[in-house]
């Protein structure tokens, strides 16, 4: 199953099946923070997770405060020479106006992945973020072939494990003057 939660579409997600309701699945594969799979509904509902409109610039949410999550974000510049991603922490005012609760535990947080689709967490947001990145990155979405159990489960890992094994700063992370137009608060 795709972990994305979007604004439907007239043709249904072929990843989730027709014959269970999102409440349904979820019992059967919890997703964290309380998140729901998308209902099989019209794309107009007004009770539709967060999407971009088109041509608006994806924007990957991270822990600031992630030493681990601020080398991916480093990487991450280094490679998006186009400057095709947007970025905001976790922490900041944007996650707090797009993204559901997130839990008290921070070890709990994932990274999510904002786009005109929808939103992605976990393994699957990484797996859409090198795909945006394009080039030799786009092939490393193979990993999405893991089943997604898997996946998470070793998202999972490294992310409770994070701080323990790199530390966490005191701070949100600040952007330099040639990060600043792509961050946001």
């Amino acid at each position: 199953m795709t972990e994305i939660l979007s604004n439907p579409s007239p043709d249904p997600n072929p990843t989730l099946p027709k014959t269970l309701t999102p409440d349904q699945d979820s019992a059967q594969n919890p997703l964290p923070h309380g998140l729901r799979r998308p209902p099989l509904k019209n794309p107009k509902d007004s009770t539709a997770p967060p999407a971009l409109h088109e041509g608006e610039a994806p924007i990957v949410f991270f822990d600031g405060e992630c030493v681990l999550c601020n080398g991916f974000l480093d990487v991450m510049f280094a490679i998006d020479k186009a400057q095709a991603l947007r970025v905001a922490p976790l922490q900041g005012e944007t996650a707090a106006m797009l993204l559901p609760p997130l839990p008290h535990d921070p070890e709990e947080w994932s990274i999510y992945y904002l786009d005109e689709q929808g939103l992605y967490y976990q393994s699957e947001a990484v797996i859409q973020i090198l795909k945006k990145l394009g080039g030799i990155w786009s092939l490393l979405s193979i990993g999405r072939t893991i089943p997604l159990p898997v996946r998470d489960a070793v998202y999972r890992f490294v992310a409770n494990n994070r701080y323990r094994w790199l530390g966490k700063r005191d701070t949100c992370r600040l952007p330099t003057p040639d990060e600043q137009a792509r961050f946001l608060p």
